[in-house]
């Protein structure tokens, strides 16, 4: 019993410390980040890197707290709040579930150590981003739907024109791709290519 209090002490440390390090990190960018016309959604943000990496080193529990603490953050900070930062955690979120989902169908216990197999690691973060890319489509077309009236709007691609719902799906597809990228990658790198993992480890 103390055992297990002691992990949830750790944990909940984790998420506090890494929610503390997103606070921190919205602040100093948030302000700077390239951001689509009108739009608002980020071509890049650290912020959910920082966020996964919370997820790989001390589970689920702690990730997610400290998303929702970043989320929280994020609020102080980007100029599409409430939005932004909803849209950010609803984003970040299907990656984490499902590392810890596809874990727990493959082995009884889920652990950390697990994801730092490419094996596992690499058919997760495709699962996880192509369900990010259809959650998030869904969520942009029903913000456009009852919050923008574009239904009528067109834009110019150089010679090519595209309406604005087929806009829509091709920005959140290739924007969330891309931020996949580089909350799969990163947050790979610091923490297995380290010793990060091996010295704070909790799951």
């Amino acid at each position: 019993m103390k055992s297990k209090t002691h992990t949830h002490s750790r944990a909940i440390a984790g998420a506090a410390l890494f929610g503390a390090l997103s606070f921190v990190t919205s602040a100093f960018t948030t302000r700077y980040i390239p951001r689509l016309p009108v739009w608002g959604i980020a071509l890049i943000d650290p912020v959910s890197i920082i966020w996964i990496m919370c997820f790989l080193i001390f589970g689920i529990r702690a990730g997610l707290l400290c998303s929702v603490i970043g989320t929280f953050g994020l609020m102080f900070f980007d100029p599409f709040a409430p939005i932004g930062p909803i849209m950010k955690f609803s984003a970040t979120l299907p990656i984490m579930l499902t590392f810890y989902a596809g874990l727990r169908l493959r082995f009884r216990k889920p652990r950390g150590e697990d994801l730092k197999s490419l094996r596992n690691y690499i058919p997760l973060s495709i699962v996880g981003t192509i369900l990010r890319i259809v959650i998030m489509m869904i969520a942009n077309i029903l913000f456009f739907t009852y919050m923008m009236d574009i239904t009528y709007a067109r834009f110019s691609l150089g010679s090519f024109v595209i309406s604005s719902w087929n806009a829509v799906i091709l920005g959140a597809t290739l924007v969330n791709a891309e931020q996949s990228i580089w909350d799969c990658v990163i947050p790979y790198l610091t923490v297995y290519s380290t010793k990060v993992y091996d010295r704070f480890r909790l799951w």
